[in-house]
């Protein structure tokens, strides 16, 4: 059922939504497995839809994107630019998904290429004099999207994954411990993830781990963004606390992380629960960390998705812009 390319769906939905008013219909939001970002946000934003009056109920599932096309679940959660290739049928998804409606912006997430210090890669120019000696995390047979953040950032270089010496890894996190292992130099790592700091721990002897800063000029976000349409490129300034940061600041990636939903949830559904989101900041935070960066100002950015049109009344009545 699913046509998600290498992804396997989990789980079993026990919930069924009924037509009817927010308050009187249960309703599913999905979340990933327990310690993800997904279980992590679906459970802060299933507590504040309960006190705002919506029945709200987690269901872990994976890979959940065409449960939420298809209406058999009510709401979840996606990087943007995961969400767009489901929509269009692109990328890591080889058939439409139209029936998915934007939410909004959660906040955002930041995340760009590493590598050892001692490589001295400062810049991805860098990056490219070097490419063909290094050994570049591939594949993630168990996480899709994670080549095609990659490959924005080595096409932001004018470089493909064809320049390196490509390594098999299975998944984000195993990237990432190959990184620290040894056995790749250069993989996606979050900011400020454990893994990360764990990986930068590891290669202590070697000046830890440094992020390879992207190319901010207009060229280098155009070509990023044929990779990553709905990401940006964010200058952060050094930062002794911040893994990778320490001795230098540098351009990294910006993708926003989004609440989805379906053209099948009732206006007033949507609505309702837009509302909380947007309003709900404080008790967000209070629930996971991650929403002391959300700003419902910038909630509604530009999307191939188009908004539900609940979420779009909500962000209309309260001078939110939208597709900026």
């Amino acid at each position: 059922m699913t046509f998600l390319k290498g992804t396997m769906l989990s789980g079993a939905l026990a919930l069924s939504v009924s037509a009817g008013a927010a308050g009187a219909q249960v309703v599913t939001v999905a979340s990933g497995a327990q310690g993800s970002l997904a279980y992590n946000t679906g459970q802060a934003v299933a507590k504040v839809a309960n006190e705002a009056g919506i029945t709200a109920r987690t269901q872990p599932l994976v890979g959940y994107l065409p449960l939420i096309h298809s209406g058999e679940v009510d709401f979840g959660f996606s990087n943007g630019v995961e969400a767009e290739y489901a929509y269009d049928g692109t990328g890591n998804y080889d058939r439409a998904h139209s029936n998915i409606r934007l939410v909004g912006t959660m906040f955002p997430l930041t995340t760009s290429i590493m590598a050892p210090c001692d490589l001295g890669l400062e810049t991805v120019a860098e990056l490219k004099e070097k490419a063909g000696d290094l050994r570049i995390a591939s594949e993630y047979t168990s996480s899709t999207i994670i080549p095609f953040y990659i490959s924005g950032g080595l096409a932001n270089a004018g470089l493909t994954y064809d320049d390196f010496q490509q390594v098999p890894v299975a998944s984000f996190v195993a990237g990432i411990n190959a990184l620290g292992d040894g056995l790749v130099d250069i993989a996606l790592v979050s900011l400020n993830s454990g893994a990360g700091q764990q990986a930068s721990v590891k290669l202590q002897g070697r000046g830890g781990l440094c992020y390879v800063s992207l190319d901010n000029s207009e060229a280098g976000l155009a070509a990023f963004k044929e990779y990553l349409p709905a990401g940006n490129i964010v200058s952060l300034p050094q930062n002794d606390k911040v893994t990778g940061l320490e001795n230098a600041g540098a351009n990294l990636m910006s993708i926003p992380w989004v609440l989805l939903t379906n053209g099948d949830v009732s206006d007033d559904l949507a609505y309702q629960m837009t509302k909380a989101v947007a309003e709900g900041k404080e008790a967000l935070k209070a629930s996971f960390g991650a929403f002391a960066r959300a700003d419902a100002a910038t909630m509604a950015p530009a999307s191939s998705v188009p908004y539900h049109p609940g979420a779009l009344k909500y962000f209309e009545e309260a001078g939110i812009s939208v597709g900026e």
